[in-house]
């Protein structure tokens, strides 16, 4: 698979990296924070804004006991019910958000959390799907997504090989032809020293798929170094502020960020070219400093070159260094002087 579509706009190893700014729970409640989100991803660059559609109902049960508590991390004292509620968007926000959206010109789509979801993003006519990494195992959510027939991502955070290949296979074989799986490491933010992007070509390779990455480390440097091992989509969340301490806005990037993520991941990729040996375009103009053999005194036609009449030096207008030994002992066919750069129609022909 060399590359996909979403939204009229390729990618894959061919074309510049797919940028989706992840708004996510970041507009903290306010619909006007999530037009302004909208719009500042436009303008830094981003290919596509994305949401996350659920209600706290379709994710979890209002349930007390112990196993929905959320213990350790960034979300730490929280009951599932009450994350959730505080960070979804809401269903009803959802069509004014993809109008913004289409109004600007970002391309917009989300990821469903179930059936419900799905239903209400086909009526808005998204043009991919995203599935979660913690949503990867949900087999029959990817079964209905997959029999939508537009493009997927998944993200693969705390999956093994077998459960990446159960989703993708589940994927292709409900009508999905445009795929692309997405190394994940799901911590909230990610240690860089765990990021393992070496896995992204081996994604590549085993699930014959565009590979990419879903990228929660901080900053912005671990997404640049995806591109040189093949990633062809990046997916970051980002807030228009981490002061505002939304429920995702602490491995959020801010607005100067994701500018500089657009511009870096690009020049990363641009970069890579293709292997080979052939000299660039650029490089013609140094040529002339390069060392060459040149004349450092001045003889006469027919003396003989001695080891003191030349030197290996730059510019390189001369003969190369390799026929240094060659010319000693070489008669000159006229007078040579000092400063005079070597060449083969200076030297007498021994025949």
């Amino acid at each position: 698979m060399k590359e996909i579509k979403i939204d009229g706009r390729a990618i894959g190893p061919a074309h510049k990296p797919y940028i989706i700014a992840e708004l996510s729970a970041n507009h903290n409640g306010s619909i006007e924070k999530a037009f302004e989100t909208i719009e500042m991803a436009k303008k830094a660059g981003a290919d596509a804004i994305k949401l996350q559609t659920y209600t706290p109902d379709t994710m979890t049960i209002n349930c007390d006991k112990e196993d929905f508590q959320v213990k350790g991390g960034l979300w730490d004292g929280y009951k599932l019910y009450d994350l959730y509620k505080w960070a979804h968007t809401p269903f009803e926000w959802h069509k004014a958000m993809f109008e913004k959206a289409r109004e600007i010109g970002i391309t917009v789509f989300s990821t469903p959390f179930d059936e419900s979801a799905v239903d209400l993003l086909e009526e808005l006519d998204a043009p991919a799907y995203k599935i979660a990494s913690f949503e990867l195992t949900d087999l029959p959510l990817i079964k209905r997504v997959a029999q939508t027939g537009k493009p997927m991502i998944m993200s693969t955070g705390m999956a093994n090989y077998q459960e990446i290949s159960e989703a993708v296979t589940t994927a292709r074989e409900n009508g999905c032809d445009e795929l692309v799986v997405l190394h994940c490491i799901s911590g909230y933010p990610s240690p860089v020293e765990q990021a393992n992007l070496a896995t992204i070509p081996k994604i590549e390779n085993d699930f014959n798929c565009i590979a990419g990455l879903s990228d929660h480390t901080l900053g912005t440097v671990v997404s640049v170094a995806s591109i040189a091992m093949g990633a062809s989509l990046i997916e970051k969340h980002v807030t228009m502020s981490r002061a505002e301490k939304g429920p995702d806005s602490e491995f959020s990037l801010e607005p100067q960020e994701l500018a500089t993520l657009c511009r870096e991941t690009e020049a990363a990729w641009l970069s890579i070219g293709k292997a080979g040996y052939e000299r660039k375009p650029v490089e013609e103009a140094s040529m002339k400093f390069r060392r060459s053999i040149y004349f450092v005194r001045s003889i006469k036609a027919g003396d003989a070159i001695s080891k003191s009449d030349i030197r290996r030096v730059r510019p390189g207008y001369g003969l190369p260094p390799k026929y240094f030994d060659e010319l000693i002992g070489k008669r000159v066919n006229k007078d040579v002087d000092f400063g005079d750069a070597t060449s083969w129609e200076l030297i007498e022909n021994d025949n």
